[in-house]
C-alpha cells in the first residue's frame, strides 16, 4: 500500500500534479476520515473504495487530476454535484480559502448527513454541503467560478452551464455507464470549449440530468 508521501513523490516526479496548491491540500486534508472505519488502512491506495449506497470515494489520482483542471484560485465560489463522504469538498475548501465558498450537493440523504459530519470534523467554515439534485445545479447561490461533477453524465448538464460564469471552468466524466471522457470546459461567449483530460470510470450520475 503505497503511503501519503509516496502518492505525493510520484505525482510530482512524473508531473500529474504540477499545482502546488493541489499537493499542498492533499497533504493537509486526512483521507481516513473520508473512508469506511475498515478500509481505513487502504485509506491511500490509489483505487476507488466504497462508502455505502452503491457509491465510492474517487482514487486519490482522479481527485487531483480533476481538482488540478479546476484551476482552483483563493476566493473562488465553487459547485460541487455529488458529495459522496466529502473528501473533494474538503480539498477544494482548504485551495478556496475563507474567502472562498464552496457549495455541495448529494442526492443520496445518508450519504449528505456522513459528508456533512466529516466537513464538520475538520471545522471547514467555507463549506457547505446541501441534500439536492444537483444534476440541476443550485441556482440560490448562482453564477459560479468553478463547477465540478464527481459522477459520470451523459452531457454536461445545460443549467449548469448557465449557472457557470463566463471565463470559468466546469470539469466532468462525460460518456455512457462503462465508459467516460474527463471533460475540463471553459465558457467563452456563453459556449463550453471542451478539452479531453482522458478516460475514466465513475459511478453514474443520479438525478433529473443524470442517468
Amino acid at each position: 500500500m503505497p503511503s501519503k508521501e509516496q502518492l505525493m513523490e510520484h505525482w510530482v516526479s512524473s508531473g500529474i500534479i504540477k499545482d502546488k496548491k493541489v499537493i499542498e491540500a492533499f497533504k493537509k486534508v486526512p483521507r481516513e476520515l473520508f473512508v469506511a472505519e475498515e478500509r481505513k488502512e487502504e485509506a491511500y491506495g490509489d483505487y476507488p473504495l466504497p462508502i455505502g449506497e452503491g457509491q465510492t470515494i474517487s482514487q486519490p489520482t482522479t481527485v487531483m487530476i480533476m481538482t488540478q483542471a479546476l484551476e482552483l484560485k483563493k476566493g473562488d465560489k465553487v459547485l460541487e454535484v455529488g458529495s459522496g463522504s466529502g473528501y473533494q469538498a474538503a480539498i477544494i475548501a482548504d485551495i478556496i480559502g475563507n474567502k472562498g465558498k464552496l457549495i455541495s450537493t448529494e442526492i443520496v440523504n445518508n450519504l449528505a448527513e456522513l459528508a456533512k459530519e466529516n466537513i464538520k470534523k475538520l471545522k471547514l467554515k467555507n463549506a457547505e454541503i446541501i441534500k439536492h439534485d444537483g444534476s440541476k445545479g443550485y441556482a440560490k447561490e448562482a453564477p459560479y467560478d468553478k463547477i465540478i461533477i464527481t459522477a459520470a453524465c451523459p452531457k454536461i448538464p445545460n443549467p449548469l452551464i448557465k449557472q457557470l460564469k463566463e471565463g470559468g471552468v466546469i470539469v466532468a466524466p462525460v460518456g455512457n455507464m462503462n465508459e467516460q471522457v474527463m471533460i475540463k470546459g471553459k465558457k467563452i461567449d456563453g459556449k463550453i470549449i471542451e478539452e479531453n483530460l482522458g478516460e475514466f470510470m465513475f459511478v453514474p450520475l443520479k438525478g433529473k440530468h443524470g442517468y
